[in-house]
Order: C-alpha cells, then structure tokens, then sequence
C-alpha cells in the first residue's frame, strides 16, 4: 500500500505526539508507532520533568547544573534556549491535560529533586509521570481529527534518492527524506509512506545491552536508519546507565527505581548495609548519575556481587507509599517492604545521549528529515544527561521542529514526483523459519556489549568487541540478503548498527569524560 501526508511522525512518545499536535492545524498528519501507542520511553518515566517555575530557583542555576553534569561539553547555547523555554512548554502540556502534581492545599507545583540538581525543580505525577504525560497527550491526539494514529507499524528504512538508484553516499550533497518504508506488523506487506516532512521519534537504544530500563521496543530504529541514509550521528559513546533499577534479574525490561527516592532521602548502601558514596563524590547517593553507577559498578566488582542496596526506611512511611506508589507496589509484589527492607538495586542501560545530529530546529542533515527526543543528538546532555531534562528537551525541540516544518511546508522544494519512488522490493526472499539464529545472535551482541563496552571500558575491550561484532555483522547480513523482512531480523540489524556505532565513537574518544570511562585513559581536567 502506498501512503501520502503531509507530516510523517515516527513515534508515539512525547515527543512525536507533541510534534503531530502542534503541526496538526497545517496538514495531514500520519503517526506510525512501532507497537501499542502507550507502549515507549515515555510511559516509563518515573521521576518527571525539569523546569524552573518559580523564584526561588532561576534559569541560570538549572542551566549551571546541566553543564555540570555534561561534564564540560554541552552545547551552552542549546542550554540556555531549552532550559528558558521550560515553563511555556510545561504550560501546553498543562493544557493538553496532563496532571502534575500540587503541594497540599496549594496551587503550586509540588517539585521533587533529583541528583545533580542544586534546587527542587522536578515537575512529578506521583512516581509515573511518564505514564500520565503519555495519557494526557495521545488523548490530545485521538481527538484531533487531523492526526491518524496507526499502530504496530514498524519503520524500516528513510526513503532517500538511494531508492531512485543514485549513489549516496555520507558526502553527498543534499541527501533528502521523501517518507518511509514500514512493516505492518500484522499483515507483515511493507508499505510505503510518502511525506513533505518526516519527524523521527523513535527513542532510544537500550536494547543493545543485557540489562536496560528501556521498553523491548527501543532498539535504536531511528539512529539506525539515519546510519543507513548516510546522515550524521553524534556522541553515541554516551550511554547513561541508570544507577537504580531493581535487581530481579528474570525481569525484563529492568523495573526503574527513580532518583526522586534518593532526592527524598534514600541512601545508597553496600552489600553489608554500609554507606558508601562517601568515597567517591561530596555530593554522596545526589551525585550525577555517571559517577553514582561508577561508584556502584565498582562497589559490585571488589565484594564479587552482582547487586547492592538502596536503603528508603528512612523516609516517612506514609511519604514512601503515597510519593512512591508504583515503587512500593511492585517491590511489595517481590516480598519486600520498602518501608521495612532495603531495595536490592543495580545499574542498567538506561539512555542514549548521543543520536542523530540536529540543529536547533531538530532538522538533521538530511533534508525535511526532523529529530526528536532520545533519537536525536541536541548538544543539551553533553557527556551526561542530567536528571529529568530529557523530557524537557524532548518537549522542547518538538515545539522547535513543528515550528520549523511548518514553514518549511509553506515552501517546499522538494522536486521529485511521488510516482518516481518505488515500492519495497521483496522479490526473491525467503521465510526465514529458524528464529533460533535470531535470539541467540541478539543475546550474544547484549553480552557482548555488556561485558566490553559497559560502564567502564579499556582499549582491549573495545577491539574485542569491534572484532566479534564484525562477525555478527557479517552473517547477519546474509541472513538479512536472503530473507523475507520480519520484525525481529528487523531489530537485529538495527542493533548491531547502534552497537557498531557506540564502539566506533568510543574509541575515538580519547578522553575521559562524562558516561566514556576508560581505565586506558587518564581524565585531563
């Protein structure tokens, strides 16, 4: 089947729907998600949104804090624009209808902090802010008569003047996005999407390691198509391990146990119940996330376990259960009360800082090809994210790209004919029926990629997993050459492309510095 809009959006997240509502007014609007339109990044967003909103905080100690946390190489400018921006965006998801949460008997926003953060500035929905940003958004959407949302439809690849048989190439000039070409999932025919603009939301990458926080879904099919379309990709050695996801080790995707518990009291412990943190930052269990799953990694590594301790009894009781509901409820479910036990806690995969290049406008390089959210490389995060901005920036930089597409379709150059663009070409391919080479090269690339190119990496690790990539690489691709497309081979060369990349940006970084931390290197500050 062949489709034509006007704005394409790929991702159900916050950021593709804040995008398709903004842009709405102005045209057609498709939104492909990959699974269930809930089902993304967003919605497992405990801890909330970052925003200066009164004055007792203020634009430049937010803005200090996120470059303290990008360790010295945010792009300051992007700072500054995202973080001034803040409360006009938290006041349009307001008013799409999401329900942040006030102090008792107040009109204020009651504001948690998280580490890194100097004040209390963490916009919350008790602790599943995600979850009600997601609701109150594809509300918005499926109310609009001029968005259709069609689910379970998975992007394979960026339509390009490759696919017009010219020969592109990561110099060629002027390289443009014509749509894409999606899997529907229940049919498994690959359809074709045309659009003037194309907006990539796509998330994140998480999946490429053993243990993540992030949705089965997040398998880097944003970056992963922009690597194939020869578009540019930035910082993708800065993985952000999230220093507290709840250690049971039969459950994936790992359960988060957000930073605002930390920020409301709960201390980091070892094995023995010992406080720790002491040793490695002044800021103790309120340090940037890179140093806390450092510190917790090599914590692990001396005693020779495989988890510690994160210790909330001393948080009110009624404050634990009724601030921390789906924490309280989902460790109750394993036999432990957070008000009584302490939470058995590990570091896990949690979020890409790197992505696919945009300017301030989300465009990338390629033309009518946009970027945002966890996709997208801004220059906001730096060497580390700090806690909460993501959201903001996704929400941020979606506002900027459909203020930006909208222009941009007023006037479009784009020239070639929708009737130039060929469908998918699948002839010759055969059912592919042994999905045992499928799971077992995915596993084998996660462990790969956890065990050498994890939180803490050397020189040595990193060939090894180059050289063992490479093997995977190749019989993949000839797996790939003679198969009929599903989602799950699908997922598997995106992942090894996003692997391919992080090692490659890794091991040109010859310093350390934020999330890259190289026991070959030594940090020259």
């Amino acid at each position: 089947m062949r489709y034509e809009v006007d704005f394409l959006v790929i991702g159900s997240g916050i950021a593709g729907l804040s995008f398709a509502l903004k842009v709405a007014p102005y045209g057609k609007v498709c939104i492909l998600s990959k699974g269930e339109a809930a089902e993304g990044s967003t919605r497992y967003a405990q801890g909330g949104i970052a925003a200066v909103m009164y004055d007792s905080d203020s634009f430049d100690k937010h803005i200090h804090d996120t470059l303290v946390a990008g360790d010295g190489i945010c792009d300051r400018e992007v700072v500054e624009m995202t973080i001034r921006e803040a409360p006009d965006r938290i006041r349009e998801l307001v008013q799409y209808g999401v329900n942040f949460d006030k102090s008792r008997g107040s009109d204020r926003f009651d504001l948690h902090r998280e580490g890194g953060h100097s004040e209390f500035r963490i916009l919350h929905h008790k602790d599943n802010t995600g979850a009600e940003i997601e609701r109150g958004l594809l509300e918005a959407v499926r109310s609009h008569p001029n968005i259709e949302l069609k689910e379970h439809q998975f992007a394979i690849d960026i339509i390009t003047q490759h696919h017009l048989g010219q020969r592109v190439t990561k110099h060629t000039p002027g390289i443009e996005c014509y749509g894409v070409y999606a899997l529907d999932c229940r049919t498994n025919e690959i359809d074709t999407y045309l659009a003037k603009v194309t907006l990539l939301a796509t998330g994140g990458m998480g999946n490429v390691y053993t243990t993540t926080t992030t949705p089965i879904v997040s398998t880097g099919d944003g970056v992963a198509m922009v690597h194939r379309a020869r578009g540019v990709l930035a910082d993708l050695e800065f993985m952000q391990f999230h220093p507290t996801s709840l250690y049971n080790p039969a459950e994936k995707p790992a359960f988060l146990i957000t930073e605002a518990m930390r920020g409301a009291g709960a201390i980091l412990k070892d094995f023995k119940g010992h406080e720790f943190m002491h040793k490695y930052d002044a800021r103790l269990s309120l340090a940037p996330r890179d140093i806390v799953a450092r510190a917790i990694d090599n914590e692990m590594k001396i005693a020779g376990v495989d988890h510690l301790y994160l210790d909330a009894r001393g948080i009110g009781k009624d404050e634990l259960i009724n601030g921390f509901p789906t924490i309280y409820a989902k460790c109750l479910e394993l036999g432990i009360n957070i008000t009584k036990d302490m939470i058995p806690i590990r570091p896990a995969a949690h979020y890409q800082c790197g992505g696919i290049k945009v300017d301030r406008n989300g465009e990338s390089s390629i033309k009518h090809l946009y970027a945002a959210g966890e996709c997208a490389c801004t220059g906001l995060h730096g060497g580390n994210r700090l806690a909460s901005n993501s959201l903001l920036e996704a929400v941020v930089y979606a506002h900027n790209a459909a203020m930006s597409a909208i222009n941009q379709i007023s006037q479009s150059s784009q020239n070639t004919p929708n009737s130039q663009i060929p469908d998918w070409n699948a002839e010759g391919m055969v059912l592919n029926e042994e999905m045992v080479l499928i799971t077992q090269t995915k596993r084998e690339l996660q462990e790969l990629m956890w065990n050498y190119v994890g939180i803490v990496r050397s020189d040595l690790r990193l060939q090894r997993a180059f050289d063992r990539l490479n093997l995977i690489f190749r019989e993949t691709e000839d797996l790939y050459n003679r198969s009929v497309l599903t989602e799950e081979l699908s997922e598997l060369r995106n992942l090894i492309a996003c692997a391919y990349l992080i090692i490659k940006m890794a091991r040109a970084r010859r310093e350390n510095v934020g999330l890259h931390y190289s026991i070959d290197l030594v940090k020259d500050k």
